[in-house]
């Protein structure tokens, strides 16, 4: 293994860049066309964005707008906030962003860990409208004093900064044989800086950008025409407009797919390769591998982006309730309790029931002789008492003339009552509670009998 950070450094901000790119293996689905992803959430600040955040601050101290003690301020979609709160951080001045609803709660809590001011704003509102998160930034720049706006969308430090250091590692690591780089452009800096520098080392280098449904970018790339577009839940990539910082001339491709594949990929890519993903690569993956599948060819080299750490997303991506409420996950399929109710008729029979009159002697009869634990007492079709073995026994023992009185007169309260159709797993509250069994009812009728042994039964099974 070779040797890495062998010295130690002044500074977090140091250790910027130079992120490792890995082969991926069990997601590419067999093909043989090798996919590579550059695995930036290794970075200090666990995203791609720590490039441009350290970069659009010298930039800013550079050209004397940033001064010491000053404010900067930025419209974010969580990560660019997190690199430039960690930068600003160290080098002593407030930093506030502004951020649209649709972002995940860890991210709005990341930057506060970070020391960040946060400005939660709508999602759908138009590009012009004083919520809009854009707009909204450059309003609380413009009137707090000492305060520049990073402006990530314009700021040309933000494709600069991947021109000079993603680009040039992409290339030396892949020994100048990457043959495709596939990414995403939000604010369009990384497609267009790494986009520029491959194609200046080798320009038959094929650059293929992608776009979530919803994004207006595709569209715009391959008709011309200017569209609206509509929201989609991946976080980060994507836009309602061109950024001033996106060059669509280095581009040769542009892809579009839904937030299912985005979100289905980025589980797979962390369950099957052990890279922590976000959805945003997610996307880049599903993209990458779909590219190679068509490429169709062992001698080329694909490199994609893996752009932050999927812990921002325990709340959505990695919450399987969520996925499921926004249609990207089925949900499992689920026996209904007239089912679980089949199989256990298989084993012990159907349901035994006595009337309230019926001697308790008589009812004793039918527990020994079915072998079961709880009796439901039914009067005209409905579950009117109960008696269980246990109970029933005990009250024998201390007092035998029971044994010719009617069951009414000792009996408890009737079970519960389920509809057959109704999921298997609503049985499991019932006898948790003091109820010993659970009736099922179809068609109106009472058809057996569910009780704890049976439901212990089933999960131990």
């Amino acid at each position: 293994m070779a040797e890495r950070h062998l010295r130690p450094y002044d500074s977090v901000l140091e250790l910027i860049g130079w992120t490792p790119m890995v082969r991926l293996q069990s997601v590419t689905d067999g093909s043989i066309t090798p996919v590579y992803a550059k695995c930036e959430f290794l970075g200090p600040g666990g995203s791609i964005k720590d490039r441009i955040g350290l970069a659009m601050i010298e930039a800013a101290e550079a050209d004397g707008t940033l001064k010491p003690g000053g404010t900067v301020v930025e419209a974010t979609g969580g990560n660019t906030g997190l690199a430039l709160a960690m930068a600003a951080s160290l080098k002593g001045y407030k930093c506030i962003c502004t951020m649209p609803d649709k972002m995940s709660s860890e991210k709005v809590k990341l930057l506060r860990a970070f020391g960040a001011e946060v400005v939660i704003t709508p999602t759908a509102v138009p590009p012009d409208h004083p919520d809009h998160y854009l707009v909204k930034a450059r309003s609380i720049a413009a009137e707090t004093p000492g305060a520049v706006m990073a402006n990530q969308f314009y700021n040309q430090a933000n494709p600069n900064a991947h021109y000079e250091t993603t680009g040039r590692e992409i290339w030396e690591q892949s020994e100048g044989r990457v043959t495709h780089f596939v990414a995403s452009a939000g604010t369009g800096g990384t497609i267009t800086g790494v986009g520029r520098y491959l194609k200046e080392k080798n320009p038959d280098v094929k650059i293929v950008g992608v776009d979530p449904d919803g994004s207006m970018i595709a569209p715009f790339f391959n008709t011309g025409e200017k569209v609206d577009g509509h929201p989609y839940k991946v976080e980060g990539i994507g836009n309602d407009k061109i950024p001033g910082t996106l060059d669509l001339g280095v581009v040769d491709e542009f892809l579009s797919f839904g937030d299912g594949e985005a979100f289905r990929m980025a589980r797979r890519v962390s369950r099957e390769e052990g890279l922590f993903a976000g959805g945003s690569a997610g996307l880049l993956v599903h993209s990458a591998v779909e590219i190679a599948k068509r490429i169709n060819d062992p001698d080329a080299f694909v490199v994609t982006l893996v752009c932050d750490w999927g812990e921002r997303y325990l709340s959505k991506t990695y919450d399987d309730d969520w996925m499921r409420e926004n249609g990207f996950l089925e949900r499992p399929k689920r026996n209904t309790a007239l089912e679980a109710l089949e199989e256990k008729h298989s084993r012990v029979g159907s349901l035994v029931t006595v009337e309230p009159t019926t001697p308790v002697r008589i009812a004793l009869s039918a527990i020994t002789a079915h072998d079961i634990g709880q009796l439901p007492v039914v009067r005209g079709g409905a579950c009117v008492g109960s008696v269980t073995e246990g109970r029933l026994m005990a009250q024998v023992i201390e007092d035998p003339t029971l044994l010719d009185k009617p069951v009414e007169s000792i009996m408890g309260a009737p079970f519960p009552i389920l509809d057959g159709h109704v999921d298997a797993d609503e049985v499991r509250p019932l006898l948790a509670r003091d109820n010993a069994a659970c009736l099922i009812r179809d068609g109106g009728e009472l058809v057996g009998i569910i009780t704890r042994y049976d439901l212990v039964r089933a999960m131990t099974a």
